[in-house]
């Protein structure tokens, strides 16, 4: 009944989508065939109210009558612009994940369960919720530590939201398996595998002890720095379902006003949320991927605090060397060692000459030469690159994708707090930084003392690898000599997956045509 109640869920879905104008608000003059059909029959029975809504509203209502797990899917694909197109993402990320809060008595049967303790004795004082999402709800509580009351803020898994996501998720696995198979244009966009990103990191913020650690190792990472930091954790009340944490007095980065009428100076807040997140990228290659202004809050010191660390993004040594060389590239207009970098690093297929790449790099490169410092975006340097490498069948990068959202959005903030922002006089000392030291002689030595750690873990693993290779051998000189057999169970496996295959084959396309049957009743 899995793939059934898939095809249901999925012809629900679409069906609020077309009734809440979102299909009919999607660009759709360039399609032709069935997809401008189903277009233009989604214009048709939007609700005559939707008109009057912008996308973006139109959008939000959808996803409201869907649930917590296409908010989910939203922002997701916010993240995503090589995915949905630029337009879309963006609005997307003006999703507002905020829903209805759930019963005090069910967050307490949460934290209960979940820690296996009384909620009297984890805190002194539990209060109502103050905010909701999508996945959690967050309350103030108190607690009693080293002879004194401090305040925390708990946040508490929404009940049943897991159960309803992973429902959910063979919808979208059965609509990304239905795009490769139907749509070849999509197959570069490997939707099959931005499902399992999904579902990966989704996971992950279903799992508070997740978020935990991503808290924990962020303020490792960022002790020393001048400016930011995180909440502290409270490991003894945090578990699977239930995050404590330190509450946080400040002022959202949002509130501009606010943020001035307190003395603050916005122009060094730009500065030091820029080189923050320029040195979680590079130094780190870990750095919390939701950094919009309602989760950021200024100290009465200036101090930065960033919450909320249910998106996280990573990059390896590669991808690290591979952002600062293109940056550095595009800043000294070395357009031929930013395509080589690209060819380097496997982004793009050899079978494109590196000149006329590098010629493509320069037509983006050159127009910025001349403009004003501060009228010239990264986030969208970086973006235009993504459209230029589409070009020379560079397959999405999911990881350099978040980072590219993530700093359209971090530069946004900072452009908000100070009009005049000079991106890369402020990111110089950072991305300059990094590279003296892992590009120059500095970087060589390092490159030299991983090597010949691998080679010492590679000599040290020497006897396995040849008692294996052995093994292999002998295996592979039966395989010649015998043929490739299965034994008699193994064939009845393989004929009864056949027909299972084959019978729920049948049932999808009868489920489907039933689904067409009741939305067309439901029209009439």
């Amino acid at each position: 009944m899995g793939t059934s109640g898939a095809y249901f869920r999925l012809a629900r879905a679409g069906w609020i989508m077309v009734r809440e104008g979102v299909i009919a608000a999607l660009p759709g003059d360039q399609l032709w065939g069935l997809p401008k059909l189903g277009w233009r029959l989604g214009r048709l029975f939007s609700r005559r109210r939707s008109s009057s809504l912008g996308r973006s509203e139109r959008f939000s209502k959808a996803v409201t009558r869907l649930g917590p797990s296409y908010v989910k899917l939203g922002q997701f694909l916010a993240t995503r612009p090589d995915v949905v197109g630029s337009e879309i993402a963006n609005d997307l990320a003006k999703l507002q994940d905020r829903m209805p809060t759930f019963p005090r008595e069910q967050a307490v049967a949460a934290i209960e369960g979940s820690l296996g303790r009384t909620v009297d004795d984890l805190y002194v004082h539990l209060g109502d919720p103050v905010a909701a999402a999508s996945i959690a709800q967050v309350h103030p509580a108190q607690v009693a530590k080293d002879g004194e009351l401090r305040k925390m803020a708990v946040k508490v898994i929404r009940p049943g939201v897991r159960r309803r996501f992973f429902q959910d998720l063979e919808s979208y696995f059965l609509a990304a398996r239905q795009m490769e198979r139907f749509v070849p244009a999509t197959r570069r966009l490997r939707p099959v595998q931005v499902a399992e990103i999904l579902e990966q990191t989704t996971k992950i913020e279903m799992d508070l002890r997740l978020e935990a650690a991503a808290l924990s190792e962020i303020g490792e990472n960022t002790a020393a720095d001048p400016g930011f930091r995180v909440p502290a954790v409270d490991w003894e009340r945090t578990g699977r379902d239930v995050l404590t944490l330190e509450w946080i007095d400040g002022i959202k980065m949002s509130d501009t006003e606010g943020l001035r009428l307190a003395g603050h100076d916005l122009n060094v807040l730009a500065a030091t949320l820029i080189q923050s997140f320029l040195r979680h990228t590079l130094r780190d290659g870990f750095f919390h991927a939701d950094m919009h202004p309602g989760n950021l809050f200024v100290e009465a010191d200036g101090t930065i605090v960033a919450v909320d660390f249910g998106i996280t993004g990573r990059l390896g040594k590669k991808e690290r060397r591979f952002l600062a060389e293109i940056l550095y590239g595009f800043i000294v207009r070395d357009y031929r060692r930013v395509a080589d970098v690209h060819f380097e690093a496997g982004y793009v297929p050899r079978k494109h000459d590196p000149a006329s790449f590098a010629q493509a790099i320069r037509a983006i490169g050159e127009p910025i030469h001349g403009q004003p410092a501060e009228t010239i975006s990264m986030a969208k340097l970086l973006t235009l690159l993504f459209e230029v490498t589409e070009l020379f069948d560079m397959e999405a990068r999911p990881e350099l994708v978040m980072l590219q959202k993530t700093m359209v959005v971090v530069e946004g903030v900072a452009r908000t707090l100070d009009p005049a922002f000079n991106m890369w006089k402020t990111a110089e000392p950072v991305v300059g930084g990094w590279i003296r030291d892992n590009l120059g002689p500095k970087g060589l030595l390092i490159d030299a003392r991983d090597g010949v750690n691998a080679l010492v873990a590679l000599a040290r693993q020497a006897p396995e690898l040849a008692e294996r290779t052995e093994r292999l051998t002998r295996e592979i000189d039966l395989m010649a000599e015998r043929g490739l057999r299965f034994d008699e169970e193994t064939a009845k496996k393989i004929g009864k997956a056949e027909a299972r295959g084959t019978r729920w084959g049948r049932v999808a396309l009868w489920v489907g045509a039933l689904a067409l049957v009741w939305i067309a009743w439901q029209v009439t």
